[in-house]
């Protein structure tokens, strides 16, 4: 009751006082015993800043598996862009899996942000606590995730450290390619700048330049392997360009003298050509026809074919005077082995007269010679043996036969000494090959 009497007249004073003393003794009042008002004060907000502490800490662990995530997934293509084995596939894989991994607790982070509202007036001790737990265990997750990413980036590191040595490799090729490139260019200005056209090697240069836009989109598009192999082509085309470059004018100036040496040939052939018929009027004096019947023709072919070979020579000169280089190259090789066989054929006709009157004056010499061959094969079929081996044997005895019939056959009056000749080459061939096939034989047996 004591209590209840002090509580009255408590009020009745408050009532008597003026307005404004009223108002200021109202919070006074309240701020006594009695209910308070939950507000930004007291426990509610320390439980409000555990949960915003939790809050950044798990927005700080989200950044740094963002972090290592994107760190972790250039080393990944940094792999695969260079290693196609399985082991970089399944690197690719696994990395895969982690991603999934951390979407899996990012959705849970953003979640659990999204489900507490931490600025509100009303928050209150309890809803606090549960964004304070819901938020440790998210950042809790994430930090798991995170140290299982960097355990996994650990164990790509002989991958990456392989992958990072090709791709050093790319970069050095590739600027060797580009100044390769640059070389061959300086090289065919200089060969026009000197009067040569080469419109072929500009030509190859020209399709070079899709492989060098290719080069400058760079490994990332197009595979380290394929682009280091790419730069290597490259440079080899650009070095054959410039070295062709600059040989032209060597060439052109060896084409010049060739033209002049051709012609001059051509025209001592032609002086030569004309001293045949006497050589073969000779010959069908003295000799059977049998011994020049195949040269009858050696005139009319020599002054057809040197005919031939100044025609060629005029289109290689018309070649090199429109630089056409392969054509006069092609050219002055067709006037060369037609004059090499025109100055054969002119060149036998005077070579069988000597020899035909070399062997009619002495044909003792030419047997001699020939069953000497035979002699030393015989010896050495016999070396280390009582008896010649048949497949020596045989072929061996066919010659001295041969070389008989060929000296029984020179009997009479008119005896045809150009096949007594082909006979005896054809012994000593004979007699060579079996010393060849012999000599084989021992060397394969040591």
């Amino acid at each position: 009751m004591a209590a209840l009497g002090a509580a009255v007249r408590d009020t009745v004073t408050l009532a008597l006082l003026p307005l404004p003393l009223l108002v200021a003794a109202v919070p006074a009042a309240f701020a006594g015993g009695g209910t308070r008002r939950w507000g930004r004060g007291g426990r509610g907000e320390g439980q409000r800043a555990d949960a915003q502490a939790a809050k950044d800490a798990a927005a700080a662990a989200f950044y740094e598996l963002d972090t290592a995530q994107r760190d972790l997934r250039i080393s990944i293509e940094t792999i695969t862009a260079v290693d196609p084995s399985p082991a970089a596939r399944k690197a690719a894989a696994d990395f895969e899996a982690f991603g999934r991994r951390v979407d899996e607790v990012s959705h849970t982070y953003i979640s659990a942000v999204d489900a507490h509202d931490l600025d509100r007036d009303d928050l209150d001790a309890g809803t606090a606590a549960r964004a304070r737990a819901d938020l440790a265990k998210a950042k809790d997750e994430l930090v798991r995730v995170k140290a299982d990413l960097e355990r996994f980036g650990q164990s790509l590191g002989p991958l990456l450290e392989t992958a990072e040595t090709q791709l050093a490799r790319v970069a050095p090729a590739v600027e060797r390619a580009r100044q390769g490139l640059l070389a061959a260019s300086d090289a065919l200005d200089a060969v026009r700048a000197s009067g040569l056209k080469a419109d072929d090697l500009a030509a190859r240069l020209a399709a070079l330049a899709p492989e060098l836009t290719k080069l400058n989109q760079g490994a990332g598009q197009h595979g380290v392997q394929e682009t280091i192999q790419r730069a290597e082509r490259v440079l080899r085309e650009a070095g054959a360009i410039g070295g062709e470059a600059a040989a032209l004018p060597q060439k052109a100036a060896d084409i010049d003298k060739r033209l002049v040496s051709l012609r001059t040939r051509a025209q001592a052939i032609t002086t030569r050509a004309a001293g045949v018929e006497p050589v073969l009027s000779e010959l069908r004096r003295r000799y059977s026809a049998a011994c020049w019947q195949d040269l009858q023709q050696v005139p009319d072919e020599a002054t057809r074919a040197v005919a031939q070979a100044e025609q060629k020579l005029r289109e290689a000169r018309q070649a090199r005077d429109e630089q056409r280089w392969p054509d006069a190259l092609a050219g002055l090789t067709t006037v060369r082995a037609l004059l090499n066989s025109t100055d054969e054929a002119v060149s036998a006709a005077g070579e069988r007269l000597r020899r035909l009157d070399e062997v009619s004056f002495d044909h003792a010499k030419e047997v001699e010679r020939t069953r000497f061959a035979i002699r030393d094969a015989q010896r050495l079929a016999m070396a280390g043996r009582s008896t010649p081996d048949p497949r020596h044997a045989r072929p061996l005895d066919d010659a001295v036969a041969r070389l008989d019939r060929a000296v029984a056959n020179l009997e009479g009056r008119h005896p045809d000494w150009w096949h007594f000749l082909t006979e005896t080459e054809a012994v000593r061939r004979t007699a060579a090959d079996v010393v060849q096939k012999i000599r084989g034989e021992l060397g394969a047996g040591q």
